[in-house]
Order: C-alpha cells, then sequence, then structure tokens
C-alpha cells in the first residue's frame, strides 16, 4: 500500500468534500495510535480478557481421516465473543473512536454478526450506537436484531432500494456525512475510502499472528495452505496477511456463486466488468451486457486489498487465488463439519469448508491446513432447516 492508501490500482480516497477532514482525521489519529503502547495494551486487554483471544487451533481429526487427506486446522473464531471474528475490528474501532472523543458509534450489517459486535463493542465503552440493516436482511436475521436491541443498539430499517446490505451501506454514509463531527462509521471489511481497509486489515491480523505461533507449536513448522471465506474479507485478509511475504503457503478466499449470473462459475462469461470509484474507493464492478449502471459485486470480492492480492499477488508470488462455492456445496459442507467435529459453522464458513473438502483431494497426508472458521452457525440453523424442508 502507498502513502494514498492505494493497493496497486485499487483503494485510494474519493469521497465528497464533506467527509475529507473526517477521514484525514481518522488517518492521522490511527497512524499516530497503531504504534502507541497505552492503545494497544488497552485493546490487547479488551481482545484477551473480554473477546477470549487467543481463539483455539484446532486439529480436526475425524475431518482428517475422513478426507484421507492433509491434517486439517481449524482457527476458531467462533468461539471469540459474539461468536465471530468480528469482534476483532469492532473493539479496536470503538477504542479508536473513544480516543478520537466520538461519542456515537454507527455502522452497516447484513447477516448481522458485524451490528452485533459493533453493538457489544459500544455497549462495552459507554458510546452510542446505531446500525443500519435492510427490511429484507432484518427479516432473515431477526435473533441478531433482538440481540443489538439488547445490547442498547438502535437498529434502522432500510427500506429503500433492495432493501439489502449495499441499501444499509447507502444510509450508513449519509449519516456519517452529516454527522461526523461526533460520529465515527464502524467500518466491518476491509472495503471503502483509506484508512478503513488499512485499519480492518491490522485488526483482523491477530487472526494470523495467533495462528502463525500456534501452528508453530503444534506441527514445528508453516502450513502448506490457507482457506478462508471471502464476503467483505475481512477474516480472510486477517488469516493470510500475517503469512504473505514469510511463507510458501498457498492462500485461498472461497466466495459464494453469483446467483443467476454465472451457473458455469465464471463470472467473466457473463458480465461486462471495470474499475470504478465505488464507496469512496476505485473498486471492481460489473454490469450484464443490457444493464446501464455498474454494480459492485455482490459477494465483494472487489473488496480492495483481495482484488489488489488476486490481480498482482498470483504474478509475485504465485500463492493466492479465489475461487467459487456452489450453495449446495456449501450446505454438504456445513453438515460434514456438524457430523464430524461437533461444530456448526456459520453459512460463510461453512463456504470455506466445502472448498477444503475439494482441495484435500490433491494434498499429501503429510501435508496441513488451516481453515478460518469466522463464525459459528447458531444464527443460520433456522435458515438450513427452512431450506431442507425440516421446519
Amino acid at each position: 500500500m502507498n502513502s494514498r492508501g492505494y493497493f496497486g490500482e485499487y483503494g485510494g480516497f474519493f469521497v465528497p468534500e464533506i467527509l475529507v477532514n473526517a477521514l484525514e482525521d481518522l488517518r492521522n489519529e490511527y497512524d499516530r495510535l497503531k504504534d502507541d503502547r497505552g492503545f494497544r495494551s488497552e485493546l490487547d486487554n479488551l481482545l484477551s480478557n473480554f473477546a477470549g483471544r487467543p481463539t483455539p487451533l484446532y486439529l480436526c481429526r475425524r475431518l482428517t481421516e475422513r478426507l484421507k487427506g492433509p491434517r486439517i486446522y481449524l482457527k476458531r473464531e467462533d468461539l471469540a465473543h459474539t461468536g465471530s471474528h468480528k469482534i476483532n475490528n469492532a473493539l479496536g474501532q470503538a477504542l479508536l473512536a473513544k480516543r478520537m472523543g466520538k461519542k456515537r458509534v454507527i455502522a452497516e450489517t447484513g447477516a448481522g454478526q458485524h451490528g452485533v459486535a459493533t453493538a457489544t463493542a459500544c455497549a462495552l465503552l459507554g458510546l452510542e450506537c446505531e446500525i443500519y440493516m435492510g427490511e429484507v436482511d432484518i427479516e432473515r436475521q431477526r435473533l441478531n436484531c433482538f440481540r443489538m436491541d439488547l445490547l442498547g443498539a438502535k437498529v434502522n430499517a432500510v427500506k429503500s432500494g433492495s432493501r439489502t446490505l449495499k441499501d444499509a451501506i447507502n444510509e450508513a454514509m449519509r449519516d456519517f456525512a452529516a454527522s461526523s463531527d461526533s460520529t465515527h462509521y464502524l467500518v466491518g471489511s476491509v472495503v471503502g475510502p483509506h484508512p478503513y481497509p488499512t485499519i480492518v486489515r491490522d485488526m483482523q491480523s491477530v487472526i494470523g499472528n495467533e495462528a502463525r505461533g500456534q501452528i508453530m507449536a503444534a506441527e514445528g513448522r508453516l502450513p502448506d495452505a490457507l482457506v478462508a471465506c471471502v464476503g467483505g474479507g475481512s477474516n480472510a485478509i486477517g488469516l493470510f496477511h500475517p503469512f504473505i511475504g514469510i511463507t510458501a503457503s498457498r492462500c485461498t478466499g472461497s466466495k459464494p456463486v453469483e446467483r443467476g449470473l454465472n451457473p458455469g462459475n465464471t463470472l467473466r462469461a457473463y458480465v461486462q466488468e471495470r474499475r470504478v470509484c465505488f464507496t469512496g474507493a476505485s473498486r471492481f464492478c460489473f454490469r450484464t451486457p443490457t444493464a446501464r449502471y455498474w454494480r459492485r459485486i455482490p459477494s465483494r470480492r472487489d473488496s480492495t486489498i483481495h482484488r489488489w492480492a488476486r490481480a498482482r499477488l498470483p504474478e509475485l508470488l504465485g500463492r493466492v487465488r479465489y475461487v467459487s462455492v456452489g450453495d449446495s456445496d456449501a450446505l454438504a459442507g456445513f453438515h460434514l463439519l456438524s457430523e464430524c467435529e461437533g461444530i456448526i459453522p456459520a453459512l460463510e464458513s461453512a463456504h470455506a469448508v466445502a472448498y477444503t473438502v475439494e482441495l484435500a483431494r490433491h494434498m499429501r497426508t503429510d501435508e496441513v491446513v488451516i481453515v478460518n472458521l469466522s463464525g459459528r452457525g447458531d444464527k443460520d440453523v433456522s435458515q438450513v432447516a427452512r431450506l431442507e424442508g425440516a421446519e
């Protein structure tokens, strides 16, 4: 990344003038605090004594035996407080907001985990919290909405557009533009204008830093492969970043197939794509040949750092790639891990489990894989039951 927040041709800082000062203040304050002993000590204490870090690195003995391939380890982010990796970044940014004198925090959420983590961090630190969430997502994730309410957050239902995450982002950005003097916008993914992708990456790198030490203690060496799901990209970059450049480990991000766009799992064959400025940064967007408008790729594989990694790192290291996983394979991964290890994964994480099954077919029994289990599946059990006709 260069001094202007670019990762290659992606990233940067493209925002309305009203937000320029707020984001420059955030960048300057983060640059000052990221290596400050007092700030790091307070954050480390919260991660340890509140969030429950370090999370375990767990050897899946039965799954390894079932697949007859490499030894498979899970980085158990599902055991972090609130049930996912989202708490790492939420605590860091909420503490940063408090140090900046901001008394109000806003965030957007889709599946609800980032909203829950943000509400949790704000409750802990005594900050006012408002969450923007599309009406469609609220209906899907009623349990997480109730959790946010219990934690004292106000959940704002977004009724415009498709009433999903992208519309929640738009409403949160409007709020931030109108209230940035007193409000911190707590972004949960490696997206948005500089310095957000860098902040989120740094806050989530605790995952990979822990995993490096844990795998050395368990195996005496670094892993041959790393696998993580890619939605907004924070859990994947959190695992990958501390390994890139110091190991030959292969890094793979698994993402959902774009429903209705790429039945052949090849997005490029079905749409036009280009680089545009979107949500404050240079991003990767698409449109169908007959569409009038460019849109962000739904699964957010265009997250600033991951797009740069996909475009540049293969030519440098040949070790980073991104794959698509279909719904049926993800559901199979959901059941497989539940039945083999007694661990019910989030549907997002099940995409990583599903790809690991395929990867294991091409690896030796003396090799090692780390899979980032980004969240637990409590929130998804009823959805799976409905999909399978059990409810």
